[in-house]
């Protein structure tokens, strides 16, 4: 069961017996009836309020209008032995696995271990993990589990009592008292009784949720209030919650776990129980997350906090924002502001200080220079240098912070920095590096001109350009400069002869398409027959680069580039096959001016005819796959010589295409575009201008 409601009369019923059983049944001697009734209100009452309580979840930092039943969201966690999240001891080792791994930051093959699962095996359990993982929400799971009873998940026969650690507020407060207020609200008879005997049978399960939310000078108290109860009434179970950040140790009995990210099956899980009433809305969602533009996003989806957001904000308008700049900057802000403000934390001292505005232009700076080094992880001792450096460098910051201090507050509050391994920091998605590097470079109009000059083709630097396209106010200053770059590239006699031969060739052809996507179209079938695609890594990324094009120009289905058999590998039968659908489609697409598709038909069926069967040796298969490379070429009217480039000149039609690539994407992610301006870039995409 799923819900609550079926099984409330149930579950009331059989936590009044364990109540009775533990407080009231001595020896052979009859219950009274009125206090039966009572303890049967009463408990019904402890399930419904732990229901409303703790049962629902509201985020209003991600625009939560509503709760939502916690038992229809909540997916179950994982968790990691501790020692495996802060496993690696070198920089350059999670630098190298990270590369190997993606964009998640957990690298280790680990056995993850079901959380509930968990909570059975161990007595006493320490949940670790960064803001947002869903701590309190497994503590809260877990509760509702036991008062389920027989029908849930947890196995102990137990009362759960969840205490939020913030409300330890002063060194006067006893945890015991707590429980008994727990017990008063909901009316039951002589609460301190039934606690005391609760806790002296062991039937309870204490939850301690948020203990990094105690205030900092009541810490040590609570840490040793916790431990006296555990050692009083060790039979008891224990379930305690802390940021990693913030944990010191200090619970010599406790099992330390610490959180696992999402991994893709939990993020589908979380996407179909949240759209749990519109299935098709679910499936649509995790597709758009699985594409590969929606990369950086994913990466924020192994957070729930992140991916509640994600949920709310495609359930506005069943889509991402192009402007994923706008997106990541929520996201940040929700980490750096709104989530501790909508928990109440107690912000460090520093906090009052150091504003969140000045703390994002702070945290920029670390972005900038680490991902400019191409540090994804960095020094303890390197991220202090930048954090004392800034403070002292800006006239309005506050000189007299400690950069050591600072740092340790930014990891314990936010977790936007993260402890990787020992002294081991990183920013705690790649994707808010990537923002904070782009909101640095919009700072200045010298910055953007200087990634444009150092980074245009550089890959690691495309979500950062996606993300400055969407912060500038305007992007068509940043469009014209990467289109000057990109025509650079076209810069020898064979570039220049294909660039022209795919703009006379098409230009004033009967088809329905703009002139560039015409010639896009060209470019990319070119690259598609190329017989040696998969045997030059350079021609095979201008080819891949080509067929983003198409699809960006809306091509790519009409023509079906990009689905052809390895050139070494196939079966000629199949080859040819391709290669007839090909001119059936660009025959149809009416993308050329002056192709005979009749007599290129005719002739690839008479190759048809002669084709070698698979047995024959693969010379000659591959001397055949030429007479079909040639029979295109004759047709399109396109010579030899011009086509025969070399590793450089492969390279630079790569990165031609890319930029060009890059160019439609960043249009999409920018706020606004001048149409006059995008329509004479498009206008000269693909061309070779006079004087060049």
């Amino acid at each position: 069961m799923t819900g609550f409601e079926p099984l409330l009369l149930e579950a009331a019923k059989s936590l009044a017996g364990l109540v009775l059983k533990t407080a009231w049944e001595m020896g052979n001697k009859p219950i009274d009836e009125p206090i039966r009734q009572l303890i049967f209100k009463a408990s019904h009452q402890y399930i419904e309020n732990y229901k409303k309580r703790h049962g629902n979840l509201k985020i209003v930092c991600v625009r939560m209008d509503a709760p939502v039943r916690l038992d229809k969201v909540y997916t179950a966690v994982q968790l990691l032995e501790r020692s495996d999240v802060r496993y690696f001891e070198s920089a350059e080792t999670l630098q190298d696995l990270f590369r190997q791994s993606g964009r998640g930051f957990e690298f280790k093959s680990t056995a993850r271990q079901d959380g509930i699962a968990v909570a059975n095996q161990y007595q006493y359990l320490m949940v670790l993990g960064g803001p947002g993982v869903g701590k309190s929400t497994f503590l809260r799971k877990v509760g509702l589990e036991a008062l389920k009873r027989k029908n849930g998940a947890l196995q102990h026969e137990c009362v759960p009592v969840f205490l939020k650690l913030q409300d330890f507020n002063s060194k006067e407060i006893a945890i015991v008292d707590l429980i008994v207020k727990e017990f008063e609200t909901c009316g039951f008879p002589e609460p301190k009784k039934f606690t005391d005997a609760a806790l002296e049978k062991g039937k309870l399960l204490i939850l301690l949720d948020g203990l990094d939310e105690v205030p900092t000078e009541n810490v040590d108290y609570v840490i040793a209030e916790i431990g006296n109860l555990v050692d009083r009434y060790s039979n008891n179970r224990f379930i305690a919650s802390c940021r990693i950040a913030a944990y010191k140790g200090g619970f010599q009995r406790f099992k330390d776990l610490a959180m696992a990210a999402f991994d893709d099956t939990q993020i589908e899980e979380f996407i179909r129980h949240w759209f749990r009433s519109e299935p098709e809305i679910a499936t649509q969602c995790w597709d758009l997350l699985k594409q590969s533009e929606s990369a950086a996003a994913k990466e924020l989806a192994q957070t729930p906090l992140l991916l509640t957001l994600l949920c709310v904000v495609y359930d506005e308008s069943q889509d991402f924002p192009k402007n994923r700049a706008a997106l990541y900057g929520e996201a940040l802000d929700v980490l750096l502001k709104k989530w501790s403000a909508e928990k109440r934390l107690k912000r460090d001292p520093i906090y009052r200080e150091l504003s969140p505005e000045l703390e994002q232009l702070l945290l920029a700076d670390i972005a900038h220079t680490t991902f400019l080094g191409d540090e994804l992880f960095f020094s303890e001792k390197s991220a202090i240098f930048h954090i004392r450096h800034f403070l002292m460098d800006n006239l309005n910051a506050p000189k007299h912070l400690d950069g050591e201090a600072v740092l340790t507050a930014i990891e314990v509050q936010q977790g936007v920095l993260v402890e990787r391994a020992r002294d081991i920091y990183s920013f705690s998605h790649l994707t808010l590096q990537e923002y904070l590097v782009a909101k640095y470079i919009n700072e200045d109009y010298r910055r953007v001109e200087k990634l444009v000059a150092d980074h245009l083709t550089d890959g690691r630097w495309r979500e950062v350009f996606l993300l400055v396209a969407g912060l500038m106010g305007r992007a068509d200053d940043l469009l014209e400069r990467m289109q000057a770059q990109a025509d650079m590239f076209i810069n020898t006699e064979n570039l220049i002869a294909l660039i022209n031969w795919a703009d006379k060739a098409t230009t004033g052809s009967k088809g329905d398409f703009k002139p560039t996507a015409k010639r896009v179209a060209a470019i990319s079938l070119y690259l598609d027959l190329d017989p040696d695609l998969d045997l030059n890594l350079a021609s095979e990324l201008a080819h891949k680069h080509a067929i983003s094009l198409t699809r960006d120009f809306d091509l790519s289905n009409v023509l079906k580039l990009g689905v052809r058999p390895p050139a070494r590998a196939f079966h000629l039968s199949r080859h040819i096959d391709l290669a007839l659908d090909l001119a059936f489609r660009f025959e149809e697409a009416k993308i050329f001016k002056d192709v005979d598709f009749p007599v290129l038909t005719a002739r690839l069926k008479e190759l048809q005819t002669k084709a070698p069967s698979d047995i024959q040796p693969p010379h000659i298969r591959i001397e055949f796959t030429s007479h079909i490379y040639q029979a295109w070429l004759d047709a399109l009217h396109l010579q030899k010589e011009w086509v025969a480039f070399s590793a450089q000149e492969l390279r630079a039609l790569a990165n031609y295409l890319y930029t060009n690539e890059l160019m439609v994407r960043c249009k999409e992610a920018a706020v606004r575009v001048s149409r006059e301006k995008w329509a004479g870039i498009e206008e000269r995409m693909l061309t070779v201008r006079e004087g060049e």
